[in-house]
């Protein structure tokens, strides 16, 4: 038979054995939040879901069952196989360890595939999460990168995190770049996913003596941060990277690519360009409509997110602030490296 594990249990199991977790939930469940990592396996899609609800509502417990037995019985080969094909101990989960989990580690116990189901569901490693993060309090210094819309930030934390380096990639994990653009091109997370791949990843960060992050606002995209990370920003040592405008642009260029998402990228103009001075707002429109963006970036960039930042970067204490100067992103992982490496 399966083995039921606590939310804990699970945890040890992530350093210890190479395992596959599978969500059993329908897909638009799946899709609004799961652990991360996760694949979806679903007992029931949508409809079907759909469907059992309004029979346990409406008619019986009985009727609901027998018809998610019905519904289950045919589609047990091609269940089974999937779940086969993946690799390592395999480890169960629905919404609260319920009635789906119990029946897909029960056939698949059937089929020799030994499985364990995480008792109480997603929904404890939901509170698991929530408890955690709001107990969390980071030891770790913090150097937070700070500067210019356009200086490459994003990309030299991605660089040192696959190197090695304790970083936050809260852009990343929030699916979101912060500014009126940022959503352009991207899947942005909601509040639980984000909750989640913050718990993960403060999980690999562990003991580290200092952590990398971007000077972020409370807001980005959907969600908040929480308020341990603001403090760490307040108090930690911010490094500033200043990068010539031209390079900032060639970074937007890429990182945004405006090409592919002109309509949209229009649509989000649209919506600040009445905090633009009016003839300079005119011109961005018009370089936007006539393909001409690295024109467009460069003025929205000088006439609306430089002064931006001006403006909130005046309460940052200039004691607490390193500014290094670089012609590329290259240069700027090369800089943090140089930095980290002197403190630590």
């Amino acid at each position: 038979m399966f083995q039921d594990i606590s939310v804990e249990e699970l945890l040890k199991l992530q350093k210890d054995k190479q395992f596959s977790l599978i969500d059993v939930r329908s897909p638009s469940e799946f899709k609004e939040s799961t652990i991360p990592g996760s694949y979806n396996i679903p007992v029931f899609n949508d409809e079907e879901r759909a469907e059992i609800g309004t029979l346990y509502k409406q008619v019986s417990v009985d009727a609901a069952k027998e018809r998610g037995l019905e519904i289950m019985s045919a589609k047990l080969p091609a269940f089974v196989k999937e779940f086969k094909q993946l690799e390592g101990n395999k480890v169960v989960f629905c919404w609260r360890g319920g009635m789906r989990s119990r029946t897909a580690a029960t056939v698949l116990s059937l089929m020799d595939v030994h499985v364990y189901r995480i008792h109480g569901g997603i929904k404890a490693y939901r509170k698991l999460v929530v408890d955690t993060l709001n107990q969390t309090r980071l030891n770790a210094e913090a150097l937070v990168l700070h500067g210019f819309t356009g200086t490459g930030k994003t990309a030299i934390l991605q660089q040192l995190q696959k190197e090695g380096y304790p970083v936050l990639d809260l852009e990343g994990l929030s699916g979101h770049r912060g500014s009126i653009f940022g959503h352009i091109g991207l899947n942005s997370h909601n509040q639980k996913t984000f909750d989640s791949l913050l718990f993960e990843q403060l999980r690999e960060i562990g003991e580290a003596p200092y952590v990398l992050f971007e000077a972020e606002s409370k807001r980005i995209g959907k969600v908040v941060l929480p308020d341990f990370l603001i403090e760490k920003k307040e108090e930690g040592l911010a490094i500033v990277i200043d990068m010539p405008i031209e390079e900032r642009v060639t970074q937007i260029m890429n990182d945004y690519r405006p090409a592919e998402y002109k309509d949209e990228y229009i649509q989000a103009f649209n919506r600040i360009k009445d905090r633009i001075h009016t003839p300079i707002a005119a011109e961005i429109g018009r370089h936007l409509s006539e393909d001409r963006f690295p024109e467009a970036i460069h003025l929205l960039l000088t006439h609306y997110y430089d002064p931006k930042y001006d403006h909130s970067s005046r309460h940052y204490d200039e004691s607490k602030q390193l500014v290094v100067h670089v012609r590329s992103t290259t240069e700027g992982v090369q800089a943090v490296k140089e930095l980290v490496n002197q403190r630590f």
